[in-house]
């Protein structure tokens, strides 16, 4: 057993279910607005012409476990934005709106204050507006202290400009944009090893990291829209990926069309130290490249004599970006 299965979540179950929610879809009559299908980083309906909305849904997962640990909520806000917003723009769309949803067993405003700060921030940065939302009280369901977060957001494509993958081929490269740190993925197997298994001090710092263990942690989720949007505008750009659960063969394979696969140099870029200590604490190199993003937090696909032309433009727009691998035949 996988120390992430035996800290409550399993991958390949997951993927077991996505199977099962395909086949119930498939049993609905059709909708001819309905683009692609289920099961993309975000899904696709017609409005009109040639125009696409394209909408998806996330949380931020366990990390809000270490949020309390901290006291430290704002960062949480930004994290659900930006497990929507990253994921929306794989496709090429951009950003439109942008709807919360919190469940608590009991409302703490002045800790969901900092929450609802993080959200209107981080929809600022990525030109999003913050449509609405829905906040319920749940005791019985949820301890007094206890909250979950789901955000959904919504964008805009026209057709011909969407980025599907469907151009990619044998030769072009992979090129990695730098995340902050774990983003909001992984965050079970984090507490398991960390807490439980080594009880580190959540406020002390360890090398190799040079901050508190929980400033590392907790440190937010990075924005891609406004990199991403900018790069597909060059038309260069053949294939998106946000490096999420799964970590990055997961995520990328799922744009690669099928008779590909893809190399990952894993050597190609720094790690964050937060990803030594998790390592350093008992989790394997397979398990470690299989749940987090190790340091890359998106992925765009290129061919070969375009990347130069890419990783310009990332350093023109301050982003630590670099080649870490390959589409194989």
């Amino acid at each position: 057993m996988s120390l992430y299965k035996d800290a409550g979540v399993d991958i390949e179950g997951g993927d077991r279910w996505v199977d099962v929610i395909k086949r119930i879809v498939s049993s609905m009559p059709s909708d001819p607005n309905s683009v692609g299908g289920i099961g993309g980083f975000s899904g696709l309906y017609r409005i009109d012409g040639d125009l696409l909305l394209a909408g998806c849904c996330d949380g931020v997962g366990t990390k809000l476990e270490v949020a309390k640990a901290c006291g430290v909520f704002r960062g949480l806000g930004q994290d659900l934005v930006a497990m929507n917003v990253n994921d929306l723009v794989t496709c090429g769309a951009r950003p439109l709106f942008f709807l919360d949803y919190i469940a608590c067993g009991s409302l703490d405003v002045p800790l969901m204050s900092q929450v609802m700060e993080g959200i209107a921030d981080a929809c600022s940065q990525t030109g999003c507006a913050l449509l609405g939302g829905e906040t319920a009280e749940m005791p019985g369901v949820y301890p007094s202290d206890g909250f979950d977060l789901a955000g959904f957001a919504v964008g805009l494509v026209r057709e011909s400009d969407i980025i599907d993958g469907s151009r990619i081929g044998a030769g072009d490269v992979l090129i990695g944009l730098a995340s902050s740190g774990v983003h909001s993925n992984g965050f079970s197997l984090v507490r398991k090893v960390l807490f439980e298994d080594n009880a580190f001090d959540i406020s002390k710092q360890y090398a190799p990291l040079d901050e508190p263990l929980g400033a590392a942690l907790i440190r937010p989720t990075r924005l891609y829209v406004r990199q991403a949007l900018s790069l597909a505008g060059t038309g260069l750009v053949k294939g998106m990926a946000h490096i999420t659960g799964g970590g990055l063969y997961g995520n990328i394979i799922r744009i690669i069309p099928k008779g590909l696969g893809i190399r990952i140099d894993y050597s190609s870029w720094t790690r964050p130290g937060v990803f030594d200590l998790i390592s350093q604490s008992g989790v394997d190199e397979e398990e470690m490249r299989k749940v987090f993003n190790i340091g890359i937090g998106f992925c765009l696909v290129a061919g070969a004599r375009d990347a130069d032309e890419i990783l310009r433009r990332c350093t023109e727009m301050n982003e630590t970006a670099a080649i870490i691998g390959t589409v194989t035949a």
